[in-house]
């Protein structure tokens, strides 16, 4: 498969998406850092190597892009959204040598066939529409022989229930699939294995907040898709929403504060 002369095209039906995520901007960095210990799980089975070439697809603030980077490898991260590109660069000055990031979309990625030695997607490219030709991208820039590693939230869980609770105050039409199917072994096998030879290993994510009053000012600043969806109801929905989220982490409580373990796959795959 080639890539388009038209391939740095966000597709139409992403563009409310971009602008969703986008509305975390820097602060999406702090959700990032709540989610680390999956980001790092990632980056030591991608196990990059000094003179890499390496990918990240769907980077949000370049958590991921500078992982893969700490022991030399070359790194491109790309994302829908600008202003987390924005963030990306400039939280990544430091690093060398130096992380190239550009807009791209996950079904349409700006680079040729058998770029990368190694592509990775931290609860990334799970939210592509397309997952068949996301999954064929992923395949298209790997070179064989190459690792890919992707974490996904599970389909049952507790980032599902999450999840269904934005939606239900969100009234929005459910996605064509959903992106949490990536996150069952065998929907991943399905999509990757013609082109992986795949492996799996289950991971928990832990965060840790003060309150539920905590978390709530912690996402309504950095998650996008929840920023916007506050951001646009009036003040009677605003509280049911606050109101359910609360009583959502509540579950959660321990003498010290929150503790949320969210599940998820890491999926490995040796490109054939």
């Amino acid at each position: 498969m080639s890539a388009s002369s038209s391939a740095s095209r966000i597709e139409p039906h992403h563009e409310a998406a971009a602008r969703s995520w986008g509305h975390g901007g820097r602060a999406y960095d702090d959700i990032s850092f709540v989610l680390s210990d999956a980001l790092a799980h990632a980056a030591q089975r991608l196990d990059a190597a000094a003179g890499q070439e390496i990918l990240d697809v769907a980077t949000g603030t370049g958590w991921s892009a500078r992982n893969a980077a700490r022991r030399g490898a070359r790194v491109t991260g790309v994302d829908i959204a600008p202003e987390l590109l924005a963030a990306a660069a400039a939280l990544s000055a430091h690093v060398e040598p130096a992380i190239t990031f550009e807009r791209g979309d996950a079904e349409r990625l700006p680079f040729p066939d058998r770029r990368f030695d190694g592509v990775i997607s931290t609860f990334g490219v799970m939210f592509a529409v397309g997952q068949e030709r996301a999954a064929a991208e992923l395949a298209r820039v790997c070179r064989p022989g190459g690792r890919l590693v992707i974490t996904a939230w599970t389909p049952v869980g507790s980032v599902a229930e999450f999840f269904g609770i934005i939606a239900r105050h969100a009234a929005a039409p459910p996605p064509p699939a959903s992106p949490l199917l990536w996150g069952d072994p065998a929907h991943a096998e399905r999509l990757l294995a013609r082109d992986f030879r795949l492996a799996f290993e289950p991971g928990i994510n832990q965060a840790y907040h003060e309150s539920e009053d905590h978390i709530w000012e912690w996402y309504t600043r950095g998650f996008g898709p929840l920023r916007e969806l506050a951001g646009r109801l009036d003040a009677p929905a605003l509280a049911a929403l606050r109101a359910d989220i609360a009583a959502y982490h509540g579950h959660y409580r321990t003498d010290l504060g929150l503790r949320v373990r969210r599940e998820y796959l890491l999926i490995r795959g040796l490109r054939r």
